[in-house]
C-alpha cells in the first residue's frame, strides 16, 4: 500500500459531516474538562449541541435517502 493511499485511507473519514462534529465534540469537552476550567454544566451543555447536531444531520440525510426512494 502506498504511502498515498494510507493517508487517503486515514483521512477519508474526515468527509463525514458527522464524523467532524464528533470529533470537535470530544476535543472541546475533554480542553473544558482538563484545562479550560470551566463548569460541569458547560460541558454537558457542549457536549449536548454536538449530539444534537449529529442527529440533525442524520435525520436530513436520512430524508434525502427517502426522498429518493419516493420519486423512482
Amino acid at each position: 500500500m502506498s504511502p498515498a493511499s494510507l493517508l487517503q485511507r486515514i483521512f477519508k473519514p474526515l468527509a463525514s459531516r458527522k464524523v467532524r462534529v464528533a470529533l470537535t465534540t470530544i476535543i472541546t469537552a475533554f480542553a473544558a474538562q482538563y484545562g479550560l476550567g470551566v463548569s460541569e454544566e458547560m460541558v454537558l451543555t457542549m457536549v449536548s449541541v454536538g449530539v444534537a447536531l449529529i442527529l440533525g444531520i442524520a435525520h436530513e440525510d436520512a430524508g434525502r435517502a427517502g426522498g429518493r426512494e419516493g420519486s423512482q
